[in-house]
């Protein structure tokens, strides 16, 4: 069990204030995340409200050893020499969620917090959402949208949520589609794979692997908008938190 064993820096009221500022500083869904991780992880040291700890309080927000995020988050994942709290082995979304929380702590009303759960997540993925209709996850699924098998190893809550929310601004420039046109009129929209001067290999929208030269196309365009759905017009915000949740635990078939 991680016991985060650091000395406050700063008094009440300043802590406070620095809380208020913290709150705008993360997404909601980074700080929801870090809470679940904390209750796992650091509850049996420090206890569910952070002094569990004589002479620490991990609600004012703010640490003498860790004035930053970036050495906050070495500091959980190396831990301190010395003392009572060991290295943890944290993936980087369970790190940054952890930060934020740890920052916002002491300002958090948890009457507001939407706890996901990746069962319900996993149904709504599959159901609702229809998410596997584009989305392969460890073998199952289409080929059409990127690989989601380990999203969970590399994607913070709080950029799940966006994406989830807002594909089109969340986006990667790599996974923008793409639409080609052949000189005899044929359409194909997906997923570019791979591309050279001379061809491109795209998974269309059947599902299907196509190579394709470009002398052959009469039109070639890199598509700014997102093919997939905006799901706050189609989830609450718990249904949201589920599927976060479930994406979340998302590390790869070896996991």
């Amino acid at each position: 069990m991680v016991c985060l064993v650091l000395v406050a820096s700063l008094g009440a009221q300043r802590s406070v204030q620095a809380g208020q500022e913290h709150l705008g500083q993360y997404a909601q869904a980074d700080i929801q995340f870090g809470l679940r991780v904390y209750s796992t992880t650091c509850t049996t040291c420090h206890g569910a409200t952070g002094d569990g700890v004589p002479g620490i309080d991990l609600r004012v927000g703010q640490f003498a050893r860790a004035p930053s995020d970036q050495q906050l988050s070495r500091l959980i994942r190396t831990g301190i020499p010395g003392t009572a709290m060991p290295p943890g082995e944290y993936s980087e979304p369970e790190l940054a969620g952890l930060v934020a929380y740890l920052r916002t702590m002491g300002t958090l009303d948890l009457g507001d917090v939407v706890v996901g759960d990746g069962e319900r997540g996993q149904a709504i993925y599959n159901g609702q959402g229809d998410c596997a209709r584009c989305h392969r996850v460890n073998g199952q699924g289409s080929r059409v949208a990127p690989d989601l098998s380990r999203v969970g190893a590399n994607r913070t809550a709080g950029a799940l949520e966006s994406s989830l929310l807002d594909p089109t601004g969340s986006m990667f420039p790599i996974n923008r589609p793409l639409r080609v046109v052949t000189q005899d009129g044929t359409v194909y929209t997906g997923r570019r794979l791979n591309e050279d001067t001379y061809t491109v290999q795209l998974m269309d929208q059947n599902d299907r692997l196509r190579s394709l030269e470009k002398s052959t196309l009469r039109e070639y365009t890199l598509l700014t908008t997102s093919t997939m759905p905006e799901y706050g017009d189609i989830l609450n915000a718990q249904e949201i938190s589920d599927v976060v949740a479930y994406l979340l635990s998302l590390r790869g078939l070896e996991d």
